[in-house]
């Protein structure tokens, strides 16, 4: 299921994440020919990054050195590993891919995003146990008050095989509180983390 600002945009059809994904590419019609090319990782996160800037249009509001990106999970590309050491573990059947071998750093997966949306501000890739607002909360606030960036994209992407997760947040340097816009603190971001589950 897709939610996007606390509404469903979209439900599938398959628990495979490779139709998965390639539905909701479809269904919102993105265009995009890389996306294709792309390990499971880059995909779940650059659709979460593609609906959610679909919905705040971020990229129009600032230069691209203004918007930075840090995203966090707990196995890094372990999915895009494990497809990796298929390719080189039988000696008498070795082939490994260089399409594959490029994205076995969780760090591709923002750069394909960065590439995608022309974002050149802080971009940060954290393997942590489980989801740490407070350590989101507290990096991202020290960007801002170093006026590094003014808005960042942040949260959890998550995939191992079939089992996969992502929540993606928008958040801007100015202390904005009007309607639909939560402050920027642990317990919120725990919160909204904790219902998209």
């Amino acid at each position: 299921m897709v939610i996007v600002d606390n509404k469903s945009v979209y439900s599938g059809t398959s628990a495979d994440f490779g139709e998965f994904s390639a539905s909701i590419y479809k269904h919102f019609t993105i265009s995009y020919p890389k996306f294709h090319k792309m390990d499971n990782l880059s995909k779940l996160a650059f659709l979460s990054v593609e609906l959610l800037s679909g919905s705040k249009k971020s990229d129009h509001k600032y230069k691209g050195d203004e918007i930075g990106i840090i995203l966090m999970n707990s196995s890094s590309s372990l999915d895009t590993d494990r497809h990796h050491q298929d390719t080189i573990i039988d000696r008498s059947n070795y082939f490994p891919s260089p399409s594959v071998f490029v994205y076995t750093l969780p760090n591709v997966a923002i750069g394909e995003i960065s590439i995608r949306h022309k974002i050149f501000g802080e971009g940060n890739f954290f393997v942590m146990e489980k989801f740490n607002p407070q350590f989101i909360v507290s990096y991202i606030q020290q960007l801002f008050y170093n006026e590094i960036i003014k808005c960042c994209i942040a949260g959890w992407v998550e995939i191992d095989g079939n089992d996969y997760e992502s929540v993606v947040f928008l958040i801007e340097k100015t202390d904005r509180t009007d309607k639909g816009i939560a402050n920027f603190e642990p317990g919120t971001i725990q919160k909204i983390y904790n219902k998209m589950k």
